[in-house]
């Protein structure tokens, strides 16, 4: 079966697996809800007028430029921190030596404050895509790092063994036991990552450019306008979900699957 028509085939199953998610999402905004009533608009609207608000603001045609600016920099720099991050994380976990002097540099990135980088970015790249762009870079590299890292020492040497012995080729080398084993590791990392670099650019937005989320937000601070801000926040975390469950998580379960065939009676 070729790869659409599996996709398409694991389709239902998938929309219903998302329950789960979508019932957290409906208690969170009952207790959106239940806080709003208890405080008022002035404090937190309530989501009805957050998504009035934001309703308002697509059909203004003000939201699509400032969402595709915030998405356009938090993806490249979300990209260049997995290009990066598992080229060398990889790299550093077939060295011991490798990994033991990696450690305390990916501490040092992982420790510093995002919003450090971002006061440097902007004596580095001044106000523009730049800033943010890096700032999402070094705040999500360590991340995928340490998975890629993960992956690549924790593979299990009776099967390296064991495969090496069968004289396996190099293809199903790779495709069988090495990608299967490293992926595994890097897709909780790159998920993890994606989430750091959507909170990242909105945050260098705020202070480094003139378009985008960040820059809309502080506009609405500046207007004390809660609603708009809930409006422009509750649009960056839907492009995320949507990011995550719409085009990750199809690609995490089929890469994924090996599991089930590898698990006791899978293949049953």
């Amino acid at each position: 079966m070729s790869l659409p028509r599996a996709w398409l085939a694991a389709l239902p199953a998938y929309l219903w697996s998302g329950w789960g998610a979508v019932a957290s999402l409906l208690l969170f905004v009952a207790a959106w809800e239940g806080i709003a009533a208890a405080y008022g608009p002035l404090v937190l609207p309530d989501p009805r007028s957050a998504f009035a608000t934001l309703h308002r603001l697509i059909a203004e045609g003000s939201a699509g430029p400032e969402l595709a600016a915030t998405a356009r920099r938090a993806l490249l720099g979300f990209a260049l921190s997995v290009v990066a991050g598992s080229v060398l994380g990889l790299a550093a976990g077939v060295s011991m030596t490798a990994s033991a002097m990696s450690r305390p540099l990916v501490t040092v990135l992982m420790g510093t404050p995002p919003i450090a980088w971002l006061v440097l970015a902007l004596l580095w790249f001044g106000a523009g895509d730049g800033t943010p762009v890096f700032t999402v870079f070094v705040a999500s590299f360590p991340v995928v790092f340490v998975g890629a890292l993960q992956g690549s020492r924790t593979l299990d040497n009776h099967l390296k063994t064991m495969a090496e012995s069968f004289r396996l080729p190099p293809r199903m080398m790779l495709f069988d036991l090495y990608l299967p084993h490293v992926v595994s590791y890097l897709f909780p990392a790159w998920i993890a990552a994606l989430g750091m670099s959507w909170k990242v650019v909105v945050m260098a937005e705020l202070l480094a450019t003139q378009d985008g989320v960040g820059a809309a937000l502080a506009v609405s601070r500046a207007h004390l306008d809660t609603a708009t801000t809930l409006a422009w926040i509750a649009a960056v975390v839907g492009l995320l979900l949507a990011v995550e469950y719409l085009v990750l998580e199809p690609v995490r379960r089929e890469v994924e699957r090996w599991r089930e065939a590898s698990a006791p009676g899978g293949g049953q």
